[in-house]
């Protein structure tokens, strides 16, 4: 193999190793972000003290519509 051949090696094990290294780096940054989003706002049919939610299970005898076919 000439000389050139293994620069050429080289320099592509180091790009890809670059490339990886921004790809994982670039989705660490996004789900690592500050965000302004709640639980709450999230899954609104979760959101409420538990006391509300067992009352209306109790009364309805399914949590919202979730548990319905259809």
């Amino acid at each position: 193999m000439p000389w050139w051949g293994t620069v050429l090696f080289l320099a592509a094990v180091v790009l890809a190793i670059w490339g990886f290294m921004s790809i994982v780096g670039f989705r660490t940054r996004t789900l690592t972000r500050k965000t302004d989003r709640r639980a709450e706002d999230l899954y609104p049919d979760y959101a409420g003290p538990r006391r509300v939610r067992h009352r209306y299970l109790h009364m309805h005898g399914v949590w919202r519509d979730h548990d319905e076919p259809g």
